[in-house]
């Protein structure tokens, strides 16, 4: 059985950062596409970047050049590291497992006040 965790969400000012974390469970992690989606209230769960089993990464364009998102395999531990944080990322941050995602965290909240 898939568990997601994530971890690391919390408040910030804009321009600030945080680092998300998702501890995943499971023997086969490594062989697994993962993503991270978020969802803003009111508002549609959206993708937000996906990292391929080989590490290659796709990103949405709202976080392009803003969102680094990585993987250790060994730790079977996804990050997402966001920089240059403003307050329309502020969402409820999901962890996904496979592509299309058929696993999810319970999410945690990043809130960026201005």
């Amino acid at each position: 059985q898939v568990q997601l965790v994530e971890s690391g969400g919390g408040s910030v000012q804009a321009g600030g950062s945080l680092r998300l974390s998702c501890a995943a469970s499971g023997p086969t992690y490594g062989s697994w596409c993962m993503g991270w989606f978020r969802q803003a209230p009111g508002k549609e769960r959206e993708w937000v970047v996906y990292i391929g089993t080989d590490g290659s990464t796709s990103y949405a364009d709202p976080v392009k050049g803003r969102f680094t998102c990585s993987r250790d395999n060994a730790k079977k531990t996804l990050y997402l590291q966001m920089n240059s944080l403003k307050p329309e990322d502020t969402a409820m941050y999901y962890c996904a497992a496979d592509c299309p995602p058929r696993h999810w965290g319970q999410g945690t909240q990043v809130t960026v006040s201005s």
